[in-house]
C-alpha cells in the first residue's frame, strides 16, 4: 500500500490559505463555542464516543455579519478524495451502530461527517465542507493536490451541493460576497427533491417498523396494546416530541420515570400533545378528542411505572426522538402516517377495519391523481373517504407549488398559502383511530387541519346554498374509497360530485366497479358527468396489504357522458416501479424504481390533461393507449374491454409457420418417423 502524504497535503493548502490571507484554525483551535460543542457531542467519525478534529477549519463572515463554517479533510492517498454510492450520494452513515468506514478513509466524506455535527448543534443553518488530498511528493512538495468542495445546507435539507470548479481564492474577503451570491444559487431541482423525498420516506418507514418490531418482540409491552392503542402510542409520543413555538423541545432527560399516578411520563406526553396541538390552534373539540384517544394509552400504568429505572414510554421516545422527529422536522414533507399504517399493516390488520377496506393509497399516486384534476392554488378540493389525508397532503403541496411560481409578492403569497391551509382542504374520515393520524399528517404539513371532519361523509360535505356560510365550493375531488361499500365504492363518486358544480373528479377504485359490478351508480355518474379517462394500474399497487386489480377514473364534473365522446384508455400495469411483498420480503427496500417511474408517471399524467408527452412508454402504436367511446349503461370503463385483437394473419406469421413446419419435417425424417415426399 502507497504510503500516505496526508501531513504534507495539510501542509500544502495551509500555506495556499496563508498566500491568500485567510485565517484557518488546525485541529485543536476553537473558533467559538458552538462549533467546538457541536464537535464534541457528535459522534467520532468510528461511530462511537470520541472527538471529532477536523483537520482545517475556517468561518467565512461577509459585512453583514452572515457567517459560514468551512470544514476540511485531508487525506494522502491516490482516489481516497470522495467516496460516492451508486446513486452518485456522498457515502455516510454517520455514528450509532453502523459506523461507515467511508467516512474514516475519504476526504469529503469525513468533512461532510463535520458539517452535519455543525448543523445538528442548531447554531448555523449552512456549512461547507471541502475534501483536499494529493498521493505523490516532488522534492518534498504535493505534486498532484486535488480538492472538491460542497455546500450543505437547512434550506436544501442538508442534501450537498457541489461547488463546481471550486478554488480557495474564491473565500478571499474581497471574493466572499460573490462567493455567498453562488452558494444562495444552490438549490435542488425537482428530481432532487423528489428523490430526497422517496429516500425519507422509505428511512421514516424502516425506522417505524424498528420501533414496532422493538413493541412487536417485547412479549411485557405486546400484551398491553391493541393495534389502534400502537397508533395511539406513536402518535402521543410525536405530537409530545415535535418543535412547538414557545416551548423548549421534550428531551429524554425530561421524561423522569417517576412511580406516581399523577405526575409520571405518561402524564408529560399528554401534557406536551395538548400544548402542541393549542399551539396549532386546533379547536378545543379537536384537542379533546384527540386527548380522549391517547389518554387510555398513557394512562395505563405499566407504560409509565419505572422498571430498573425507566418506563417503556421513556425508552420507546429515545428511538423516537432519534430516528423519526428529525425527518418529520425537514423541510420536506413525507407520508408519515401512511408509513405507519403499513408498519402495522405488516403484523396485524387494523382493529375496526374489519371488511379489510384501510388500503393507505401510494404518494405518487396521490400526486397523479391530484395532478390530472387539475388542482392548482385556486382549487378547493376535498376527499370523502380522507383516511389519513394522503390525497390531501399532495394536493395541499401541489397547490401551494403553485402559489410560489405565480405570486411574486412575499406578503400576498403568505396570505395565500395561509387560505389554502385553512379553507380550500376538506377532508372526512369516518374511523376515529384514522382520523388522527389525518390531523396530524396535516398539521405536519404546516396545518391545514382546519376543515379535517370526523364523521359520515354521506352526511357531511359541500352545500352549495349561497347564503350558507359554511358553503365550500369543491372543484376537485380525490378518492380511494372502501370498496365493499356499494358499486364497489362508487356511491361515494356518485355523492359527491352531485354537490359539485364545476371542475374534476378522480377515483382509485377496484376496477371492475367500471365493467358492470359498479351497480346502478356507474351509469349515474355518466348522466351528469364526463369520463374522461381510465387508467388500468399495476397488479400489486398494494403489495402485502391488498390483491384488487385497480384503475383510476377521470370524470369531469356537471357535463353530462354523450355517446360520441372519446375516453382515453391507458395500460399503466407497468409503471417503472418494482414491488416486494412487505410481509415476506427481506429487503430493506419495498419499492424501487427500476425502470423509469417518474417519467411514466409524468407521461400519464400528460396523456390525461391532454398534452403533448415528453417520453413515449404509452401509445396508440405500442397497444397501451387506446382512444375509444363507452356505452351510457357504465359498463365498459376498463383497458381490456377496448383493447382488440387483430387475428388476421400476416406474412410474417405465414412464414414462421412453414419454418415451423419444416423443422418438424426434417427432424422427423432424421428420426425415421416419417418418409420424405418424392
Amino acid at each position: 500500500m502507497a504510503k500516505s502524504i496526508e501531513e504534507k497535503v495539510e501542509e500544502h493548502f495551509k500555506a495556499y490559505l496563508d498566500s491568500l490571507g485567510i485565517r484557518h484554525f488546525g485541529k485543536t483551535e476553537e473558533i467559538n463555542s458552538s462549533i467546538t460543542k457541536a464537535l464534541k457531542e457528535a459522534d467520532s467519525k468510528s461511530g462511537g464516543s470520541g472527538v471529532n478534529y477536523p483537520d482545517i477549519q475556517l468561518l467565512l463572515q461577509n459585512k453583514t455579519r452572515r457567517d459560514i463554517p468551512v470544514m476540511i479533510e485531508a487525506k494522502g492517498t491516490k482516489g481516497k478524495l470522495v467516496k460516492l454510492t451508486p446513486g452518485g450520494d456522498i457515502e455516510l452513515v454517520s455514528g450509532g451502530k453502523n459506523p461507515n468506514r467511508a467516512v474514516q478513509q475519504y476526504a469529503v466524506n469525513g468533512a461532510l461527517h463535520y458539517g452535519l455535527a455543525i448543523l445538528d448543534e442548531g447554531t448555523y443553518s449552512e456549512v461547507v465542507i471541502v475534501g483536499i488530498n494529493g498521493s505523490t511528493l516532488e522534492e518534498g512538495c504535493v505534486k498532484d493536490p486535488e480538492v472538491k468542495a460542497y455546500y450543505v445546507s437547512k434550506k436544501n435539507d442538508r442534501v450537498p451541493k457541489e461547488l463546481v470548479d471550486f478554488d480557495f481564492v474564491q473565500m478571499k474577503q474581497p471574493n466572499i460576497d460573490a462567493f455567498f451570491a453562488e452558494l444562495d444559487k444552490l438549490s435542488l431541482t425537482e428530481a432532487e427533491k423528489e428523490k430526497l423525498k422517496r429516500d425519507k420516506e422509505e428511512l421514516l418507514e424502516q425506522s417505524i417498523k424498528g420501533i414496532h418490531q422493538r413493541i412487536y418482540d417485547d412479549a411485557s409491552i405486546k400484551t398491553l396494546l391493541g393495534t389502534n392503542e400502537k397508533l395511539y402510542l406513536f402518535c402521543g409520543l410525536i405530537m409530545a416530541g415535535l418543535t412547538t413555538e414557545g416551548v423548549k423541545p421534550l428531551e429524554v432527560a425530561d421524561f423522569y420515570s417517576n412511580d406516581d399516578h399523577d405526575d409520571n411520563d405518561g402524564s408529560i406526553v399528554l401534557r406536551r400533545t395538548k400544548a402542541f396541538l393549542r399551539k396549532k390552534n386546533c379547536s378545543t373539540d379537536k384537542v379533546n378528542m384527540v386527548l380522549n384517544y391517547l389518554k387510555p394509552v398513557f394512562e395505563k400504568r405499566d407504560l409509565w411505572k419505572p422498571v430498573n429505572g425507566e418506563s417503556v414510554i421513556k425508552s420507546i421516545y429515545k428511538q423516537v426522538k432519534e430516528d423519526i422527529l428529525p425527518l418529520l422536522e425537514s423541510n420536506i414533507h413525507l407520508d408519515f402516517t401512511g408509513k405507519i399504517l403499513n408498519s402495522l399493516n405488516d403484523w396485524v390488520a387494523i382493529e375496526n377495519d374489519k371488511l379489510n377496506d384501510v388500503v393507505l393509497t401510494p404518494r405518487f399516486v396521490t400526486m397523479l391523481m391530484a395532478r390530472i384534476t387539475r388542482t392548482d392554488m385556486d382549487s378547493f378540493v376535498w376527499d370523502t373517504c380522507m383516511g389519513s389525508s394522503g390525497f390531501l397532503v399532495s394536493a395541499m403541496e401541489i397547490m401551494i407549488d403553485d402559489a410560489k411560481k405565480r405570486i411574486k409578492d412575499t406578503q400576498a403569497l403568505d396570505t395565500k398559502v395561509e387560505n389554502i391551509k385553512h379553507n380550500q382542504l376538506l377532508g372526512i374520515e369516518i374511523l376515529g383511530n384514522i382520523y388522527i393520524l389525518a390531523v396530524l399528517n396535516m398539521i405536519l404539513m404546516g396545518d391545514g387541519s382546519s376543515q379535517i371532519i370526523c364523521g359520515d361523509s354521506h352526511k357531511e360535505g359541500p352545500k352549495f346554498i349561497k347564503s350558507h356560510k359554511d358553503t365550500f365550493p369543491a372543484n376537485v375531488f380525490l378518492l380511494n374509497p372502501p370498496y365493499s361499500a356499494p358499486g364497489k365504492g362508487l356511491i361515494f363518486v356518485d355523492e359527491a360530485l352531485s354537490r359539485m358544480e364545476t371542475g374534476y373528479g378522480a377515483v382509485l377504485i377496484q376496477e371492475n366497479a367500471g365493467s358492470g359490478q359498479g351497480d346502478v351508480y356507474a351509469k349515474r355518474l355518466l348522466e351528469k358527468n364526463t369520463l374522461i379517462a381510465s387508467v388500468h394500474m399495476p397488479d400489486d399497487l398494494f403489495s402485502g396489504k391488498s390483491s384488487v386489480q385497480t384503475a383510476i377514473y377521470l370524470f369531469r364534473v356537471n357535463r353530462p357522458h354523450e355517446v360520441d365522446d372519446v375516453v382515453t384508455f391507458i395500460d399503466f400495469s407497468e409503471d417503472g416501479y418494482a414491488r416486494q411483498n412487505r410481509k415476506k420480503s427481506t429487503q430493506k427496500v419495498n419499492l424501487r424504481n427500476t425502470d423509469h417511474a417518474l417519467e411514466r408517471y409524468d407521461e400519464v399524467a400528460a396523456i390525461c390533461l391532454g398534452k403533448k408527452p415528453k417520453t413515449s412508454y404509452y401509445t396508440e402504436a405500442n397497444g397501451l393507449v387506446i382512444r375509444d367511446t363507452v356505452t351510457l349503461d357504465g359498463n365498459d370503463w376498463t383497458f381490456n374491454q377496448h383493447k382488440k385483437i387483430d387475428a388476421t394473419p400476416t406474412e410474417t406469421d405465414f412464414k414462421k409457420t412453414v419454418a415451423d413446419y419444416l423443422a418438424w419435417k426434417v427432424g422427423a425424417i432424421l428420426k425415421g418417423e416419417v418418409t420424405a415426399d418424392v
